[in-house]
């Protein structure tokens, strides 16, 4: 193994622990969402206290985005994770105690918003880390793993969910977070002054007049992705926290078994990341653009089967396949296009500002579906074909529009 192979892996496995534990915590609720509604409580009220996560969570990515861009990511994670620790328990605490089971009160609510809000102090300068000291191929290696990393979160917070009693689950998640916050403290401060990680090296470039500017970032498409990343972000996010419910509802599973089959499904999910980067290496040759039309027309086909198969058997594997096709768009994003604008030097903020329009759609999702399943009484077939039309236009995004643009007007 290289020096420069050696360095990704420690840097890498890092940023994948670290992660693992954000969408550990992150996928908590949703696993835990049929056994709290088993006791009484209300969905409208889970997916509010999601909306209100996510909410904080995509301000949240805004702010500390740009913040970090100044501010070295050891502190910026090691207070983000531990105090995320700590929203996380006294959610659940306040939950259990506050008033009867079925009422989730306001102090709950900020409790969950405050989570929010401090895991977002994690990614942006996480994939700052990861682009100013590694070198392609290995800033997408290392950013697909924490892409996997935030996929594998939701099968393991089903597994937890599955053995553990709902409080329970949030207590390992808290405990986990704090856990990780001093590791990654006191592993960062070991590769600093070892030389593994380095800070500053775009404000030296700068210096030098080779950094770039946001006319830089609007000839790298900003604006194509953020709406992918507004589409995706539904599906990763929203989509994926009501699958449990999805099994129990429209399938009719009984809740054990809507956790086991959401555990399951979201475990083949998290691999996807791993199969889109090597059909983007190996069959469509590192052609981005290409690679994201095709995870979109596959999701929009996978999402219409999803829409007239009742099978249960079959409907599982539909639509699972369908968030992977999403999440393999979502892969392009997070793994490849937000590394490759490290010579903008504006990594942290430009990734700050994507993952804010993508929770923020997830956020608005997470209050609009259950709304018209609750109270405009829509059946579940009604909120696939959302699904599906979310789809369709991501293709309608992902065409090469700068293309067929240039040859009609050379026509």
């Amino acid at each position: 193994m290289t020096q420069k192979a050696k360095k990704a892996l420690m840097i890498g496995s890092m940023c994948f622990f670290s992660y693992l534990a954000v969408y550990l915590a992150r996928n908590i609720l949703s696993a835990v969402t049929p056994a709290m509604q088993s006791q009484g409580f209300a969905k409208e009220s889970i997916g509010l206290a999601s909306s209100i996560y996510f909410y904080t969570y995509a301000v949240g990515q805004l702010i500390n985005g740009l913040i970090g861009n100044k501010v070295k990511a050891k502190y910026m994670m090691c207070f983000g994770l531990a105090f995320a620790g700590i929203s996380h328990l006294l959610f659940a605490y306040l939950t259990h105690t506050n008033g009867s089971f079925g009422d989730i009160p306001l102090s709950a609510y900020v409790a969950y918003g405050a989570a929010g809000f401090s895991l977002s102090m994690i990614y942006g300068p996480m994939t700052k880390i990861v682009s100013e000291n590694l070198e392609m191929p290995y800033t997408t290696r290392c950013s697909l793993g924490y892409t996997f990393a935030s996929y594998f979160g939701s099968p393991v917070a089903g597994l937890l969910a599955t053995f553990l009693a709902w409080q329970s689950v949030f207590y390992t998640a808290s405990t986990v977070l704090i856990v990780m916050a001093v590791t990654v403290f006191i592993t960062f401060l070991l590769f600093e002054r070892k030389g593994i990680i380095v800070y500053g090296r775009f404000q030296r470039e700068k210096k030098q007049g080779k950094r770039g500017s946001l006319r830089l970032l609007l000839d790298r498409q900003i604006v194509k992705f953020s709406f992918i990343s507004v589409l995706t972000g539904i599906v990763r996010t929203s989509v994926l926290f009501w699958l449990p419910d999805y099994f129990a509802e429209r399938l009719s599973m009984a809740n054990e078994e809507a956790t086991l089959t959401f555990t399951v499904a979201s475990l083949f999910i998290s691999c996807g990341a791993f199969l889109v980067i090597f059909l983007y290496e190996k069959l469509f040759h590192y052609d981005m653009n290409k690679t994201v039309l095709v995870m979109f027309a596959c999701a929009a086909a996978g999402f219409t089967l999803t829409y007239f198969i009742p099978l249960p058997a079959l409907n599982v594997v539909t639509v699972v396949l369908s968030i992977m096709a999403s999440n393999g768009a979502a892969t392009m994003l997070w793994s490849h296009y937000c590394p490759s604008l490290r010579d903008t030097g504006m990594v942290s903020g430009a990734t700050g500002f994507l993952d804010f329009l993508s929770y923020m759609a997830a956020a608005t999702a997470n209050i609009v579906f259950p709304f018209l399943i609750e109270k405009q009484h829509w059946p579940w077939d009604r909120i696939v074909l959302i699904w599906l039309a979310l789809m369709v236009v991501g293709v309608g995004t992902a065409l090469p529009w700068r293309k067929l643009r240039k040859g009609a007007a050379k026509e």
